[in-house]
């Protein structure tokens, strides 16, 4: 799973509740528009999200043109 936050339609509304934020902060400062997990961080995630330890992922991509 590849997140890039640019191509995120919650880009700014969404941030600060999203997984993303939550776990770059302080790590990665000045790179927070992708992040890339493997199939296994993402099951990781979702499963602490569903048990409220980490807020979940607010990505929405836009609607592909065609």
């Amino acid at each position: 799973m590849l997140i890039d936050c640019d191509s995120c339609e919650m880009r700014g509304r969404g941030c600060g509740d999203c997984v993303v934020s939550f776990l770059t902060i302080e790590v990665r400062p000045s790179d927070r528009s992708r992040v890339e997990l493997d199939d296994d961080q993402a099951s990781a995630l979702d499963a602490l999200s569903a048990g409220g330890l980490v807020p979940p992922l607010r990505l929405v991509h836009p609607p592909r043109a065609g």
